[in-house]
């Protein structure tokens, strides 16, 4: 089974992003995911997309969560891999 890829996207100043990031850390641990972190700060591209949202936890391009992380929202998309 490949591994689950999930991409959180957020500013390295923002207290939230931090706050998901802590959290997704035992669990990634417990669910055995990849985590990528993208501080989106200077690319408009993706500050047009994320950035009132931030943090965005995505899954490919499907969104998981924002603002805080929902465990159940994470645990829905690892199961359907």
């Amino acid at each position: 089974m490949a591994e689950v890829q999930f991409t959180l996207y957020g500013h390295s100043y923002c207290s939230l992003c931090e706050k998901m990031l802590q959290q997704l850390a035992p669990l990634q641990k417990e669910l055995g995911f990849s985590l990528s972190w993208v501080d989106i700060e200077g690319d408009q591209v993706l500050e047009q997309r994320f950035g009132e949202f931030v943090p965005v936890l995505m899954k490919g391009d499907e969104p998981v969560c924002q603002y805080h992380l929902d465990e159940a929202a994470l645990q829905q998309h690892f199961n359907r891999t």
